[in-house]
């Protein structure tokens, strides 16, 4: 089964093929993404590289504190995603409705 790695302190410039050319020393790595600004395109300066097996994402984390495109990065396994609160929800009654209720005729 296949483990995910967070990988954080990333340099602006590195890109997925980057990250998974440098873990691929480790083993088989099944997929390496860079984390992205949805806005901007720009990297958050964080990934996440999935490895194949538990000992390689073992062998993976000791890549911890090395330099990649200049920059220390940290390794750790990652922890499984928080359901977040969607605080941009519409037609959540307790917020009202867009502020615009009552503004008819006048």
């Amino acid at each position: 089964m296949a483990t995910k790695l967070f990988v954080g302190g990333l340099s602006w410039d590195t890109t997925d093929e980057k990250l998974n050319e440098f873990f691929a020393s480790s083993g088989t790595v099944v997929s390496a993404t860079v984390i992205k600004d949805k806005f901007s395109g720009r990297s958050k300066g964080f990934g996440f590289v999935e490895m194949s097996t538990k000992p390689e994402a073992e062998e993976a984390m000791k890549k911890n504190g090395e330099t990649l495109d200049g920059r220390p990065i940290t390794v750790n396994e990652a922890r499984p995603q928080v359901p977040r609160e969607n605080n941009f929800s519409r037609g959540d009654s307790s917020r009202g409705s867009g502020g615009r209720q009552g503004t008819r005729g006048r």
